[in-house]
C-alpha cells in the first residue's frame, strides 16, 4: 500500500492553483496560433493577437491572465492501493486552495452560500470530484473555472427520439446562445448519456483533456470535428466581434443511459481553458 502525505497534497494543490491561474497551456496557445491562421476577420485577429500576448504577460510576470481567478474544480484519481496519511483528501486539497490563491494573490471569488453570498475569503470550498481507480497512484487535476462562462452552460434531458440531430441542435442553441458573454473563442464540453447529474459531470470531465486531442473512439471523433466546424459558421468570433473563431474547440464524452432518456450537457469554458495536472 503506497502512502501519500497530507502535506505534500497541500503544496502540489497550492502550486496548480498558482501555475493555472498564470500559465497558460501550450495546448491553449497552439490552439490561438492556429486560429490566428484562419482567422479572416480584422479585429478578431487582433482580439487573438492580444490574447496571445495577455498569456505571454501573465506568464512572464507571475500575475493572472484573468481578473475572474474562477472557481478550483477538482478531478481526483485516487488508487485503491493508495491511503492518504496525516489528514483527509479533502481537507489537503481545501488547504491547498487556501495557500495557492493567497500566495498568488488571486481574487476570492466563493460564496458560503447560493442566498446570503458573504465571500468565504480564501476562494474554499473547491469542487473535488474523486474516482477510485486502479493501481496505488494519486492523479490530481485541476482547473480554474471562470463564471462568465460556466453561466452559459445548459443541460437538457431529450427524448431518445431526438438522436443525434436533436443532440446537434442543443449545442449550436446553447453555444449560439452564449454568444459573446462566454468570452471566445470558447472550449465547448459535451456529455451525452449517463443520469442528469452523470451528464453534467461528463461535460465539466472533457474540458480537462488538451486542446485538440480527439476522443478515441472514431464516431465520437467525427462528432468533435464537425461540431466544431459548425460552432464555427456561427460567426460570433474572438470576443463576440465578429469571425470564424467562435470557438477553439469542443470535447464530447458519452455513458450508458436509460431506453427512455437522452441527457445532453453543454459545459462552455472561456478561452482562459486552465486546467493543470499532477501526480503523486
Amino acid at each position: 500500500m503506497k502512502e501519500v502525505q497530507y502535506g505534500d497534497i497541500v503544496l502540489k494543490v497550492a502550486e496548480l492553483c498558482k501555475e493555472a491561474n498564470t500559465n497558460l497551456g501550450e495546448d491553449v496557445l497552439e490552439a490561438f496560433r492556429l486560429a490566428l491562421r484562419k482567422e479572416e476577420s480584422d479585429t478578431g485577429r487582433d482580439v487573438l493577437n492580444d490574447l496571445i500576448l495577455n498569456a505571454e504577460i501573465a506568464r512572464n510576470e507571475q500575475v493572472p491572465m484573468c481578473q475572474d481567478t474562477g472557481m478550483a474544480v477538482f478531478i481526483i484519481e485516487l488508487g485503491q492501493d493508495c491511503r492518504i496519511v496525516g489528514g483527509s483528501l479533502n481537507d489537503a486539497v481545501n488547504e491547498g486552495v487556501r495557500r495557492g490563491y493567497g500566495e498568488g494573490y488571486l481574487r476570492n471569488s466563493i460564496v458560503g452560500h447560493p442566498l446570503t453570498r458573504k465571500n468565504t475569503g480564501d476562494n474554499t470550498p473547491a469542487v473535488i470530484h474523486l474516482e477510485l481507480v486502479a493501481g496505488d497512484g494519486l492523479k490530481i487535476h485541476m482547473t480554474a473555472k471562470g463564471a462568465g462562462s460556466e453561466n452559459m452552460s445548459r443541460l437538457q434531458m431529450l427524448k431518445p427520439s431526438d438522436g443525434l440531430d436533436g443532440v446537434k441542435r442543443f449545442i449550436l442553441e446553447t453555444v449560439k446562445a452564449a454568444g459573446p458573454n462566454a468570452c471566445p473563442p470558447m472550449v465547448v464540453g459535451v456529455g451525452i448519456g449517463g443520469s442528469f447529474e452523470r451528464c453534467a459531470y461528463l461535460a465539466k470531465k472533457s474540458l480537462f483533456r488538451p486542446l485538440g486531442e480527439r476522443h478515441p473512439q472514431p464516431e465520437i471523433a467525427k462528432l468533435e470535428e464537425e461540431m466544431i466546424e459548425e460552432i464555427n459558421r456561427l460567426g460570433i468570433g474572438p470576443q463576440g466581434m465578429g469571425g470564424r473563431t467562435t470557438a477553439l474547440d469542443i470535447k464530447v464524452e458519452t455513458a450508458a443511459c436509460h431506453i427512455a432518456s437522452l441527457p445532453v450537457a453543454v459545459n462552455i469554458n472561456c478561452h482562459a481553458s486552465r486546467h493543470k495536472e499532477a501526480v503523486l
